[in-house]
């Protein structure tokens, strides 16, 4: 009787144990984490954790489990079958194919080939094999994306040729943009860690009917590390700790995540620390760009120094460091709660470009250095997956941020040190919604709320007595707000026609207060309140499950912020922008077609083209300031400016994209942009747009097998000469090569790169590379800084 209760005892737990799904990939025999399994009629689903498991209790004697996972050919088998197969299933790599799922478009998940607009994804393998030093490298990896570097420490994406405040950043559902993202390069997406990111999306267009204000160009959206709950009545602990080291900036970089995660309640944590020493150049270019000299303090002296190696530019080193918390609790299949806390944090960092300008032969700035750049992120969110009469899905999201940064200047022996700070606390809610009245009707709404408030501070400095007194702030005291309703409705009218429409009506409001003390504006307020008004209408035909034709127009806007209205900053020698209240937002017309084409299981072929127009762009122009059209600024007499709306400008452009599977593992894929954009100048002529990249792009041969994964690349960009330089641009020949006339322009640049990785074991993976082989010097357009030469780079990752 004895052996018999102990023989049901174990077949009870052999039962239960029996109920725990495993998901591998069929070719490596790796778990495969976030596979995601429906019983097919059913709203019951599960989805696999870092050891590939996932309890299907609830499937039992289900027909029909449809297994799937992106970068997998999607399977369907019976409860049954997983019994005979011990519980366990194999998912093949796909061949080439358009299905994807994506987030960007709706906040919600949908099939990217239903979508009709161009979104590119980078996912978690792609981070993994690009090991990037920062999220703004980690973009540019892409090869959709140009990265503009001021500084080392820089980072200012441009897309169609729009950038910074036209462009939008969101991070967990969450918008990074504030009210002082300037229309100069920014540099707030290196706040975000690389290594902590699992997804990033590019919605390429304007993207404000979901996104509000300054979405004209695109967006970038950053899908952070999840927390991961345990199987039931169990505990689940995994992790990673990884390590890089590259040559041209001798970087140290460490960083390690734990989860934690029990049946209902799951946390996460994640530490990243970055050390980078001064940047190396590459060894063969234009002689222009080597930095020949930098400033040391001797004594009560300010000494230009010849630099020993101007292949070394000095000063540009930095440190940063990361972290991230986040807690998930579920107390029910329907109900989720998540808090999400992110803080980075950087040390001093020198703005280089600033640093190698000259006046009368010798440096113009003795310093020129940015604060550290901080930023604080705690976001709440609650997550509803049971069917209502108004919704089938809900998110309510509630965020507060906290950015803090700084510039500090001081002329060539001067003694007097400008130091300018800027607080800024962004609060923001949302609550999205769903809902599917049918199978062809599907309904996306919500509304949005969000409240920056801006506090700017300004001392004056003497280096010598240590003397500090108020000086002016760079912004006035500003609460600058958003409060908008939007919704998309698609419609199927078969299962290969799809129409999309949505739009958003948005108010916006800006409150600022001026301090006359140090410059006698004729204000002491300003106040704007208005609204804007954004739609879009899409159409997706997709005759084959190989083939796939869209189009879509849409609108975006950027109303007016803080750094437009109220801005007090000399924005080159000789001139000084000067705050202007008489604003109203600006508004962008898109259209573009992109079609999309498999051929076979081998090949595919995609290409979008797109016209954009920016209509009352926010621009600086000439002004005056009581009457007087110039104004002494920081001791110098400057032209008087202000942001206006006061031009128009048109981008057009085609993305184009190969990606070729050949037999023994090898691949081939491509990725091309060329675009052209104009904005009216002061006059009524036209001049180049700033943000408009010449054509660039990157291809590569790859090479995969089960351990092994190689890939030699290029990255490549075209030459923007003289004639065709912006305006702005050409009085900074500071930063450009010169060509055989003496004036500058930006030459055109190929590099040849090469990077591995190899798994030695399921918990242990190195990664190694040579970027930029033949050590050549070029500096991307608009760049400040010269891009790294012959770079060395080893890492390794553990994981458990």
């Amino acid at each position: 009787m004895k052996k018999i209760i102990i023989i049901i005892f174990t077949l009870i737990n052999l039962s239960a144990f029996s109920q725990v799904i495993t998901v591998k990939d069929s070719e490596t025999l790796k778990p495969l984490e976030s596979a995601t399994l429906n019983c097919v009629g059913t709203e019951k689903y599960c989805v696999t954790n870092a050891k590939g498991r996932a309890d299907i209790s609830e499937f039992k004697g289900s027909k029909e489990i449809e297994v799937r996972m992106l970068g997998y050919v999607s399977k369907t088998v019976s409860y049954e079958k997983l019994v005979s197969t011990g519980y366990r299933i194999y998912l093949e790599q796909s061949s080439i194919t358009l299905d994807q799922v994506v987030v960007s478009a709706s906040k919600w998940e949908q099939a990217k080939r239903d979508i009709p607009m161009k979104i590119s994804t980078i996912d978690a393998k792609d981070i993994s094999f690009s090991s990037p030093q920062t999220s703004a490298d980690l973009l540019n990896s892409s090869g959709e994306v140009f990265v503009q570097k001021s500084q080392q420490s820089g980072g200012s994406p441009m897309i169609r040729g729009f950038a910074t405040n036209r462009l939008v950043i969101s991070v967990d559902g969450v918008r990074m943009n504030t009210a002082i993202f300037r229309s100069g390069n920014i540099q707030n997406v290196i706040s975000i860690d690389p290594f902590s990111v699992e997804q990033t999306e590019v919605l390429f267009g304007p993207g404000s009917v979901i996104y509000g204000s300054d979405a004209i160009g695109g967006v970038m959206s950053f899908t952070t590390l999840k927390p991961k709950f345990g199987e039931k009545d169990s505990l689940n602990v995994t992790g990673s700790a990884s390590f890089r080291a590259a040559s041209a900036n001798k970087e140290m970089t460490g960083h390690f995540d734990v989860n934690v995660g029990w049946e209902k309640f799951a946390m996460l944590t994640s530490v990243s620390y970055n050390s980078f020493n001064d940047l190396r150049m590459g060894a063969f270019g234009p002689e222009e760009y080597q930095s020949t000299f930098f400033v040391q303090r001797i004594d009560t002296l300010d000494i230009a120094v010849n630099n020993p190696n101007t292949l070394i530019q000095t000063p540009t080193a930095y440190d940063q460091i990361n972290l991230l918390q986040k807690f998930s609790y579920k107390p029910s299949d329907k109900w989720e709660l998540n808090y999400n806390f992110q803080y980075s944090t950087s040390s001093d960092n020198a703005r280089y470009d600033r640093l190698i300008r000259t006046k009368n032969g010798l440096p113009r700035s003795a310093e020129w250095y940015y604060g550290p750049q901080e930023w604080m992120m705690n976001n709440f969110s609650i997550e509803n997956k049971g069917r209502t009469a108004v919704y089938d899905n809900m998110v309510i999201r509630i965020a507060h941020q906290h950015f803090e940064e700084s510039r500090h200047d001081r002329d060539f022996n001067k003694v007097t040190r400008y130091n300018r700070y800027e607080e800024v606390e962004a609060f923001s809610a949302n609550i999205d919604f769903i809902k599917a009245f049918s199978e062809n009707d599907e309904l996306n709404y919500g509304i949005e709320a969000v409240y920056d408030d801006v506090t700017s501070t300004g001392t004056d400095e003497n280096v010598i007595t240590g003397e500090e007194i108020a000086g002016p702030a760079r912004y006035p005291q500003s609460q600058w707000a958003s409060y908008a309703a939007y919704a998309t409705f698609k419609h199927r009218f078969s299962d290969k026609f799809d129409i999309i429409g949505g739009a958003r009506y948005n108010q916006y409001v800006l409150n600022a207060v001026f301090d006359t003390t140090f410059y006698p504006f004729p204000y002491t307020t300003a106040n704007i309140n208005d609204g804007a008004l954004t739609g879009s209408l899409g159409f997706v035909y997709n005759p084959t499950e190989k083939w796939s034709i869209s189009l879509n127009a849409s609108t975006g806007f950027r109303s007016p912020n803080v750094d437009d209205l109220g801005k007090v900053f000399d924005s080159e020698p000789g001139s000084v922008i000067v705050p202007n209240p008489d604003l109203e937002a600006e508004y962008a017309y898109n259209a573009e077609m992109s079609i999309a084409k498999v051929f076979g299981e081998f090949l595919k072929i995609e290409a979008t083209g797109y016209y954009t127009y920016l209509d009352n762009a926010l621009v600086r122009r000439n002004f005056t300031l009581n009457g007087l059209d110039s104004i002494v600024y920081d001791g110098e007499l400057s032209q008087v400016m202000a942001v206006q709306n006061a031009a128009f400008a048109k981008v057009y452009g085609v993305q184009a994209g190969l990606e070729v599977k050949l037999p023994s593992g090898f691949g081939i894929s491509s990725r091309f942009n060329w675009q052209k954009g104009v904005e009216e100048l002061e006059d009524g002529t036209t001049s180049p747009l700033r943000h408009a990249a010449p054509w660039y792009g990157q291809s590569s041969l790859t090479y995969s097998a089960q351990k092994l994964k190689l890939s030699f690349y290029t990255v490549y960009s075209g030459e923007v000469s003289f004639a065709n330089m912006p305006q702005e641009e050409q009085g900074k020949a500071y930063m450009y090569a010169e060509d055989a006339d003496g004036n500058p322009y930006s030459p055109s640049w190929l590099t040849f790169n090469f990077k591995a990785q190899y798994q030695l074991s399921d918990n242990f993976a190195i990664n190694a590379g040579i970027e930029n082989i033949t050590d050549l010097r070029y500096r991307p357009y608009s760049c400040g800084i010269v891009a790294p030469g012959r770079n060395f780079v080893a890492g390794v990752r553990a994981i458990f």
